[in-house]
């Protein structure tokens, strides 16, 4: 593809956005309830679909693909979708109204995709389009699977809305292309730090970006969750977040800290983390590991093994085929994150021991996952929400967020939405 080429494309989409925006607001959101129904049907074309091909692209298990769609999907609903319009928005008809304020989309919407999880890829293609504003998407080089059914799944259900929707498959170094591509008048950019710096220093007003660079996700053990009955279904429940998507996702959690109980309650929990993982492994086995991801995962096992046989306060816990590792370690120190399914277990004191250890995350906090807390306390989340923690969930229910958490501590819609108050 040329830039010229893309601009075309481009400027077809904003031809198909004019006439869709002289149709009601309420069409579209009720043809975007119906993709979503579609999505959550396990039977559906384009789910099963979906859990054919990810495997093979991404290098998941098809097991952890099927599991992860079922939990990720579950409450993804029309209704949903409808319940955020209102919330964020006012409601569809906030879209066609004028007086006393009203709501509009941008002319066209760029969309550059990351990472290789099917539900955010669904929900950034859906976003703009509740505002009836036409995409234009670039696929993730991860997943070349997942934005291009969506798109033909929208197609299906709505015609017209599915012209206002175009998935590119630009190659790596197709730096003219993706200049056409940021002349969009809304770019939303999701990756790395860096590359999404690289997008940002290319967009200028009055274009708009909205960015979404790394972030990670952490675990919290306290008090009674820490020994029994209630430590093998909290190692349970961690277990499932860290083995869905393989640990790859923002979500996933690299770490878990084990506030006070007595001297021995980070290895019971570590113990205990390693046993869950370990059962895991037949029900959803690790997918494909490159090559520079199992190098990195051999040097941060070796060298806490060579801590442990040093006579270090470190334990290791691994599958004997690097399937899953667990390090229970002295101290809260930062240490690197390989992921694969590699969880390291601090000690800390208190929560404001819990504090200090993840301030060090806090610029890129996602996700807090806490049991064994008092539920009547909201001293510790009240902390962590000013630490930065954009969601506080359970153990168990950090890779099924709701359709409208908000990333990185935004709306889903807001952010793509332009308001005029009218003062007349």
């Amino acid at each position: 593809m040329t830039p010229a080429e893309l601009r075309e494309r481009r400027e077809a989409l904003h031809a198909a956005g004019v006439a869709l925006r002289r149709r009601p607001a309420c069409d579209t959101l009720r043809a975007l309830e119906q993709v979503l129904e579609s999505w959550r049907d396990p039977g559906s074309a384009w789910r099963r679909a979906l859990e054919a091909q990810l495997p093979a692209a991404t290098g998941y298990s098809a097991q952890n693909v099927r599991a992860g769609l079922e939990l990720g999907l579950e409450h993804w609903t029309g209704a949903a979708l409808r319940a955020l319009v209102e919330r964020e928005l006012g409601g569809a008809e906030r879209l066609d109204a004028t007086a006393p304020s009203a709501v509009r989309g941008f002319d066209t919407t760029a969309v550059l995709l990351a990472g290789s999880i099917p539900m955010p890829t669904l929900l950034a293609l859906l976003a703009p389009l509740a505002l009836r504003s036409p995409v234009l998407a670039k696929c993730a080089a991860r997943d070349p699977i997942t934005a291009p059914l969506v798109a033909r799944s929208i197609a299906e259900v709505d015609a017209a809305l599915g012209r206002c929707i175009e998935v590119l498959q630009l190659r790596r170094g197709e730096s003219d292309c993706l200049r056409a591509l940021l002349e969009a008048d809304c770019v939303v950019a999701t990756g790395s730090d860096e590359a999404v710096a690289e997008i940002a220093a290319q967009v200028r007003p009055p274009r708009r970006l909205v960015a979404y660079g790394h972030r990670l996700s952490v675990a919290a053990l306290a008090g009674e969750a820490t020994r029994g009955e209630r430590l093998e279904r909290a190692a349970d429940a961690l277990a499932r977040d860290v083995a869905l998507w393989d640990q790859l996702g923002c979500l996933s959690p690299i770490a878990l800290y084990v506030v006070d109980g007595d001297a021995d309650s980070a290895e019971r929990a570590a113990h205990a983390l390693a046993r869950a993982l370990e059962a895991l492994e037949s029900r959803w086995p690790l997918g494909r590991v490159e090559s520079a991801a199992a190098a990195a995962i051999a040097h941060e096992r070796g060298a806490a093994e060579l801590r442990e046989a040093a006579g270090h306060d470190v334990r290791v816990h691994a599958s004997n085929t690097a399937r899953w590792t667990v390090i229970r370690e002295a101290d809260a120190a930062p240490r690197p994150a390989p992921l694969h399914r590699f969880v390291r277990v601090h000690p800390v004191r208190g929560s404001s021991g819990l504090l200090a250890a993840l301030a060090h995350y806090a610029p890129h906090l996602a996700a807090v996952a806490l049991e064994g807390f008092d539920a009547d306390d909201d001293a510790l989340p009240r902390a962590l929400a000013a630490l930065g923690a954009s969601r506080l969930c359970r153990f168990g229910a950090m890779q099924a967020p709701p359709l409208d958490w908000h990333h990185d501590g935004c709306g889903v819609l807001t952010p793509l939405a332009r308001y005029t108050d009218y003062e007349l």
